[in-house]
């Protein structure tokens, strides 16, 4: 009952900070969903989170890795944007697990342009990242829980954001074999812009002479919300004869900078979980929906009794913005 209770505080909180305002959170790349697998099952995978990309989408999850696990995820993200991510899980007993993952956005320099000079011959950087520290327990044989602290900072040229965030999830194994996750995804304080770009001088009196037009002055910048985001998803698998089975997943999802949607995919398992073929469709009933559907595939190869890697391919459609594709490698030992 307390476990309950906390998750419907969560959900209360995520309900009363929801706003009507599209795309105007701070540290929008935490919106970015890591991991081919999940992806390619179009974002369906909080009831799922069976690999290290748990830690994003539902820190619950972790807790049902069998083996130690590295993941590492890399997306040739919009706009020549690069996005990586990599997580790693471990068991530290039977009912308790620890994880840990990084996110990183990056991209090249970009020439400084100013009002009454575009060819400055100046650079600048910008990018964001998150590291993040899971904890996930079984509190009974079908029922685990997890929390993901994260630190944030986002940078742009000499100015930069900083910030906390917390994941909560839950992964409930029903007696009717279907699964229920939820998660509450970036809990935390705005974020605010700081920096000497911000820095500026100014005259206060311009009329006055000999006064000291050299007082430094700063540009105050406004807070912003996180992208807080509630998932609530089911998923169950049907076994065929001759090893083959079939997953299918669905998540709806509440934001709070966009309107609510629904994420669902389907996983078919070839040879006895050795080849896999994956579909999806993302961001149903969003208003001005962008992101549409998912295909991809993997293959699972055992190198050793002990060891054994995953590789995975999605390819995302958009209907705007150009088609992106995510490759991840996944070691288990």
């Amino acid at each position: 009952m307390k476990i309950i209770k906390i998750i419907l505080v969560f959900t209360i909180l995520s309900i009363s900070f929801a706003v009507d305002k599209t795309g105007t959170t701070a540290a929008k790349f935490l919106s970015i969903g890591p991991g081919s697998k999940a992806i390619a099952m179009g974002g369906a995978f909080v009831s799922i989170a069976d690999d290290a990309s748990a830690l994003y989408w539902n820190p619950a999850g972790i807790v049902n890795i069998k083996q130690s696990q590295m993941l590492i995820n890399h997306t040739k993200w919009l706009a020549g944007i690069n996005y990586d991510y990599i997580a790693f899980v471990t068991s530290m007993s039977p009912n308790a697990s620890f994880g840990l993952n990084i996110t990183a956005v990056t991209m090249g320099e970009m020439d400084v342009t100013r009002y009454d000079n575009e060819d400055t011959g100046e650079t600048f950087k910008a990018g964001s990242w998150a590291f993040g520290v899971c904890f996930g327990s079984k509190l009974t044989d079908r029922f685990s829980i997890g929390f993901n602290g994260k630190f944030i900072r986002e940078f742009i040229a000499n100015s930069n954001a900083s910030g906390l965030a917390l994941d909560v999830g839950t992964l409930f194994e029903t007696p009717f074999g279907f699964r229920l996750g939820t998660s509450i995804s970036n809990f935390g304080p705005k974020m605010q812009m700081s920096g000497v770009d911000l820095l500026y001088h100014i005259d206060i009196d311009a009329t006055q002479q000999g006064d000291n037009e050299s007082i430094v002055g700063e540009i105050t910048t406004d807070k912003f919300d996180l992208p807080l985001l509630l998932r609530v998803g089911i998923s169950d698998e049907i076994d065929f004869p001759s090893g083959m089975s079939c997953t299918w997943s669905i998540d709806a999802n509440h934001p709070n900078d966009n309107t609510e949607y629904v994420n669902m995919g389907m996983q078919f398992s070839f040879l006895n979980d050795m080849i896999f073929l994956r579909g999806g469709s993302k961001t149903i009933f969003m208003k001005d929906r962008e992101e549409t559907y998912t295909v991809g595939g993997g293959f699972r190869y055992s190198i050793s009794g002990l060891s054994e890697l995953s590789v995975d391919y999605a390819y995302e459609t958009w209907n705007f913005l150009g088609d992106t594709q995510k490759f991840t490698l996944a070691l288990s030992f």
